[in-house]
């Protein structure tokens, strides 16, 4: 038996030299051309057992070329590479019909598992899903290796029904994935409809899931649709399920075996086609040892279990999040802010407790509160001291204004080349302190001038001019 023969496209010499090597030594035949013409004639003219393509091209798209090849040859299998490590790669290369898709650099081991995979694999499996849909917006941000697999593991799921138990710490992003199961899937036409179980009080959780009848309880003076009847032909996200109470999830557990509920006080079966995507913050394993997790519960939510890293296991990713954030936040109406370098890698020695909500948290007060354009390693020092970095011999020099500029320039000091900073330190200082001062009267008085002169001590005058000079924003409210 002939070995298999793969068709390998790439515009880079030297990647395509690598591939053709590690193939070669697999036992495989392989052709190797930098352009998409060339492979196109390869495909047409039924050669190739497998394809293996970059997604830019010199000529053409791999994505606008992989619709015909799945045309004419359907059962062909395509994996795509790219460098273009994004969520929107992933999922654009799953809705064009590709078996699989590798962001660059992977590693050749995996590539070779892929196509003996794929080559094992019966030829119907291959077929094209022929979803044409693609977003223009980007859910999800990240090109760390903990990101590409959770991309890969969504584009595989994008046209399916498995329920989804997405796990990960606080601030991870858990209903960002959600959602984008939903916006990006199948069931984009219907609704998504989020709840979350720890805000609901307990004894309320059922009547919110199922819905309930006029009369079934105190106060049900009408009847009133469940979150499942308004999730109806979409996906139903069951945000922290781990606070869920065992009378609900016995209740829960019927409707995902037998795909029908009960409103609360209601007698008639109703039928249910919703997508369960649930969520947890806890450890629902250690709940069922505890006894306060169904199992056979869990093992219908865990069908495809989703593991969300925290910031500190990615944080390579920190650079394209903040540069995002402080995007969100301008199109807000809120200045535009840029990192310095020392800035960007004193926030990647931080540990992000609260992940990917804390940084976009972080982003925010910083667009906000500070009026330099370019935000420097001090001010976030200063954003990012913790309580037990200002607690015992250093709490009385911290709650002082002077003992928070002597942190100030210690800061300063250090993280400068040298350890001395450019000239002009004085005003630089003064303008430090007088700046977070304004802002913080101004915000106080409710952008009232008049009053904040009087608070400052200040001419009115006077105040107008530095506020002038110093380029602060006034935001008058009422009241």
């Amino acid at each position: 038996m002939s070995p298999a023969n793969i068709l390998v496209a790439d515009d880079d010499g030297a990647i395509r030299t690598v591939i053709n090597q590690a193939l070669s030594r697999a036992g495989y035949d392989v052709r190797l051309t930098g352009n998409a013409a060339t492979l196109w004639r390869w495909v047409s003219q039924g050669e190739g057992d497998i394809v293996i393509t970059d997604v830019v091209m010199p000529d053409e798209n791999a994505f606008d070329l992989l619709p015909r090849i799945k045309k004419i040859r359907p059962n062909l299998p395509v994996i795509v590479m790219s460098a273009q490590n994004t969520f929107m790669t992933a999922i654009r290369a799953s809705e064009r019909g590709a078996y699989e898709y590798l962001p660059k650099p992977f590693d050749l081991k995996e590539l070779i598992a892929i196509v003996g995979r794929a080559l094992a694999e019966p030829k119907e499996s291959a077929a094209s899903r022929g979803d044409e849909n693609e977003g223009d917006s980007l859910p999800l941000i990240g090109r760390s290796p903990a990101m590409q697999e959770i991309y890969r593991v969504l584009a595989r799921l994008m046209q399916t029904d498995l329920t989804v138990m997405i796990s990960g710490e606080s601030g991870t992003g858990k209903e960002l994935v959600a959602r984008a199961l939903h916006d990006y899937g199948k069931r984009r036409g219907g609704p998504f409809v989020a709840v979350n179980m720890a805000a609901i009080p307990r004894d309320l959780i059922e009547s919110e899931l199922f819905g309930h009848e006029r009369g079934a309880f105190t106060g049900a003076n009408a009847r009133a649709s469940g979150r499942f009847e308004q999730a109806e032909g979409g996906t139903l996200f069951l945000d922290e399920i781990g606070d869920m109470p065992m009378e609900a999830q016995t209740r829960l557990l019927r409707v995902l075996q037998q795909g029908e509920y009960c409103t609360v006080g209601g007698r008639t079966a109703i039928k249910t086609d919703v997508r369960i995507v649930a969520a947890s913050n806890k450890d629902l394993r250690v709940l069922i040892q505890q006894g306060l997790f169904r199992e056979d519960l869990f093992f219908r939510l865990n069908v495809v279990p989703l593991r969300l890293p925290p910031l500190r296991e990615r944080i390579e990713d920190l650079p394209d999040l903040i540069r995002h954030f402080f995007v969100l936040a301008e199109k807000d109406g809120l200045p535009p802010k840029k990192l310095d370098a020392l800035a960007l890698e004193r926030l990647k020695r931080h540990r992000w407790p609260g992940n990917v909500r804390e940084l976009e948290n972080l982003a925010r007060r910083l667009a906000a509160l500070y009026p330099q354009d370019v935000i420097t390693a001090p001010v976030i020092d200063c954003e990012l001291a913790s309580p037990e970095a200002t607690s015992g011999s250093n709490a009385q020099n911290i709650n002082s204004l002077g003992g928070a500029v002597e942190m100030y320039m210690s800061s300063l000091f250090s993280g400068s080349p040298n350890g001395l900073p450019p000239p002009g330190l004085y005003q630089r200082v003064l303008r430090e302190i007088e700046v977070p001062l304004l802002t913080a009267v101004l915000a106080a008085t409710r952008g009232n001038q008049i009053r904040a002169a009087d608070l400052l001590g200040l001419n009115r005058n006077t105040l107008r001019k530095k506020i002038r000079d110093l380029d602060i924003q006034v935001y008058r409210s009422g009241g």
